[in-house]
């Protein structure tokens, strides 16, 4: 896979601008109060302008995250809706996929590390499931290519859903009849039995790659210049003046690259070294997946290993380890603006759970 890791100096200079303190001209209009809306190069909060020639980098998200490696189809969505909340895919028919990646919710379940089978603590903290299909690969080690990969793992992890093995997730799915009858519907051309793990996994990616969650931002990209406040704008020049788009950029301001953590200043806390568990590459010491910001504000808390609360705290955490930046209260709060656009709309209706017929009860809890 390719490995995506900037230097230093990009992070410092090509990314980077210097603040601009010019003195106030007493002939300028007054500034105007938080909460109006000005146009783009308007001037707004602090006189900021947004650099337009910034934005191609991002990009408005799109209305479904298709792969042509999984063509969506309404068959598998319904499928994938009901496997999401399946509690029979896990050993104590307790646990489902919206146990971690609550959809009602902001698709994260708020715990520093979530917690699995037999009430065993997980490693990491479990990232938000909107819009990560999108992303370039999936866990913050990378070691899933696509959404599709990532929804076997935690199935038979034993920290996670614990099932025995592949064979006892489709002995339990076999035994309902409507999923003989969904599967061989929504898969009539497989080869032998559909209820096979790649169907199970294509259908929950089908249903997954169309959670997306538009946001003002969007609106913005889209050419509406009042879809943000002056307020929010400054907080882009400060996102940006700052460095943070040097990693946090694309559709999903984030979620495409491997970086390191501790690029500038070493991360205090080295016991997970992230990709490197992966690869054992030394190269690959303390790098991870780069998080998307979209929903941030929603999807606290924070890192890899959940160890932050408060966003403020992860901001200035990242400008102090990845660009060597001190920020400001002002500064972080300025920031913090312009991330609380990207919070999107949950699509309720389409999250809503399905409820499959049970004609066989789960088995007994273990």
């Amino acid at each position: 896979m390719r490995r995506l890791a900037f230097t230093l100096a990009s992070v410092l200079g090509l990314f980077s601008c210097e603040e601009k303190n010019k003195a106030p001209d007493p002939r300028a209009a007054p500034e105007e109060p938080q909460g109006t809306t000005t146009p783009t190069g308007g001037g707004g909060a602090g006189g900021a302008e947004i650099d337009e020639s910034l934005l191609p980098a991002f990009g408005a998200l799109p209305d479904v995250m298709a792969s042509p490696d999984n063509p969506i189809t309404d068959d598998k969505i319904t499928l994938g809706r009901a496997l999401y909340y399946e509690t029979r895919l896990s050993a104590s028919n307790e646990i489902s996929c919206n146990t971690c990646h609550v959809l009602s919710g902001d698709g994260a379940d708020s715990k520093r590390t979530s917690i699995g089978h037999k009430k065993q603590a997980g490693k990491r903290n479990a990232p938000t499931v909107y819009n990560a299909a999108g992303h370039f690969v999936q866990f913050w080690d990378g070691r899933a290519k696509t959404i599709e990969d990532q929804a076997k793992g935690p199935i038979t992890n034993p920290v996670e859903m614990a099932m025995q093995d592949e064979k006892s997730v489709l002995g339990e799915l076999r035994k309902v009849k409507w999923y003989r009858e969904q599967f061989a519907k929504t898969f009539p051309g497989s080869k032998g039995d559909p209820i096979n793990m790649d169907n199970l996994a294509k259908a929950i990616g089908a249903f997954e790659r169309k959670l997306v969650t538009p946001s003002r931002w969007d609106k913005f990209l889209k050419g509406d210049k009042n879809a943000l406040t002056a307020q929010e704008k400054a907080g882009f020049k400060k996102f940006t003046d700052t460095g943070c788009n040097t990693c946090h950029a694309g559709p999903y301001v984030g979620g495409a690259m491997f970086q390191k953590l501790g690029l500038v200043k070493p991360w205090p806390k080295q016991d997970d070294l992230g990709r490197y568990e992966v690869t054992k590459q030394d190269v690959d010491k303390m790098m991870f997946k780069v998080p998307s910001l979209r929903n941030v504000e929603k999807t606290s808390p924070y890192f890899h290993d959940g160890s932050v609360a408060s966003l403020e705290e992860a901001v200035k955490l990242m400008a102090h380890h990845q660009l060597g930046k001190e920020l400001t209260d002002a500064d972080a709060q300025s920031i913090i603006a312009f991330l609380k656009t990207l919070t999107g709309e949950i699509p309720k209706d389409y999250v809503a759970e399905y409820k499959v017929p049970a004609d066989i009860p789960p088995a007994p809890k273990k």
